[in-house]
């Protein structure tokens, strides 16, 4: 399995149902240095995690699995990792801030 596999499934597990009522969104995820891609299904106050891209997605991070599983650990912020260039945002960046209200540490 590889990391980013890895700090998705741990990023999922920590998911708020509560904070997601009434959402419906998609996140995506490229781990650019893996080849992967992800999407992260948030509706109505579930969470799925799906290998693969989303063409829904509403907003897509762009990043290699260091600074993913930083961000997941709390190690570092994704606000931090945008401004030094590890982070590109595809999509609406305002929505990516969601994640951490999403899925708390």
């Amino acid at each position: 399995m590889s990391t980013s596999d890895t700090t998705l499934k741990a990023l999922a597990a920590r998911f708020d149902p509560a904070a997601a009522a009434g959402l419906d969104l998609v996140f995506g995820f490229d781990v650019t240095d893996e080849g992967k891609q992800f999407a992260l299904t948030v509706k109505d106050g579930t969470c799925a995690l799906q290998e693969g891209t989303n063409p829904d997605a509403n907003s897509t991070l762009v990043l290699d699995a260091e600074t993913l599983k930083a961000i997941q650990s709390g190690t570092t912020d994704g606000a931090k990792e945008f401004a030094s260039g590890k982070l590109r945002i595809d999509g609406d960046p305002v929505l990516a801030q969601k994640l951490s209200v999403l899925f708390p540490a």
